[in-house]
């Protein structure tokens, strides 16, 4: 199968080309490299990489060319950043997935795998959280992240295409970088290995939905190969922790006693978070297989050897 994964150098990119080639297929990987790194595809040089960003109408048409399915992680991700540049935040994750789609139309492409995001639904009502839940965002990211899954799904309507957005929750894992804007783990574990305190915005009970990001490259295969499936799904453990069990496994993975100090909650940031993952699994048999102190354990060990900490 020949496919495109946009955002390919990025952390959950990376990850999907690295499964895809294992499991024979061939992959393009279309990234401006802003947020992706180089050295996350550096040791696979059988992908094409094409520089160039999601926006670019000529870029992306090159991009297309032969492929079958396309893999839609390229984006600008997060709360923080979308409240902080809200324009740019709408330019990439709505226009650029409208020119994503309309390549996708043009080149006659089977199937768009798009990676959405819990932040669509805001403070959540009831827990655990279904697909039907009331989409009330908190942020422009889930504001744009809730557009991006309108667009594809209206395409999946109106043309022969099928499209399935896959809703992540807390996804974690090799090649996740520190990141100011608000990815918790990666923060802990830089700042654990650095000796800088960690901090907690509220009280820390607030409940987080983590995933492996292995689990995550499982899911946009087994969606991807599956005929027939278009819609949105959640895609996380179905299970939560509290920031503070957190803490609390972070130091057990790195053998680490961190300080903690507390600042005030954020805005954008919901109370608490957990998925109802049924529908992924009967729609293409999602079902998570790495534990969070499995996973944890794993991740400490990256970060200490590969990002030079």
């Amino acid at each position: 199968m020949r496919t495109l994964v946009t955002g390919g150098a990025g952390f959950i990119g990376s990850n999907l080309v690295k499964q895809l080639l294992k499991d024979g297929h061939e992959v393009t990987v279309l990234d401006n490299l802003l947020s992706g790194y180089r050295s996350n595809i550096a040791t696979f040089p059988e992908v094409c990489l094409i520089e160039g960003d999601i926006r670019d109408d000529v870029v992306v048409a090159e991009a297309m060319k032969g492929v079958e399915v396309v893999f839609h992680l390229a984006a600008s991700v997060g709360n923080k950043r979308s409240i902080d540049h809200p324009i740019l935040d709408a330019e990439i994750n709505v226009i650029g997935t409208l020119k994503i789609l309309e390549a996708a139309r043009k080149f006659g492409i089977r199937k768009i795998v798009a990676s959405s995001s819990a932040g669509i639904f805001g403070e959540l009502k009831t827990l655990p959280i279904k697909e039907d839940h009331p989409v009330e965002p908190d942020s422009p990211y889930g504001s744009t992240k809730l557009c991006m899954e309108k667009e594809c799904l209206s395409y999946a309507k109106l043309y022969d295409l099928e499209a399935v957005c896959l809703r992540y929750f807390n996804v974690y894992g090799l090649n996740q970088r520190f990141d100011a804007y608000g990815n918790v783990i990666p923060i802990f574990a830089y700042k654990m290995l650095r000796g800088e305190p960690l901090t907690i915005f509220g009280d820390g009970e607030q409940t987080r939905d983590f995933l492996d990001v292995r689990d995550v490259v499982q899911a946009n295969i087994k969606a991807a190969m599956t005929l027939g499936v278009s819609g949105a799904f959640n895609i996380a453990s179905g299970s939560r922790i509290t920031i503070n069990r957190l803490v609390e496994l972070l130091s057990a993975a790195s053998a680490i006693n961190p300080l903690v100090q507390h600042g005030p909650p954020r805005p954008g940031d919901v109370m608490h978070s957990l998925a109802d993952i049924r529908a992924a699994h009967e729609a293409f048999d999602f079902t998570p297989e790495i534990n969070l102190e499995d996973g944890l354990r794993e991740y400490m060990v990256w970060v200490k050897e590969e990002a030079e900490i």
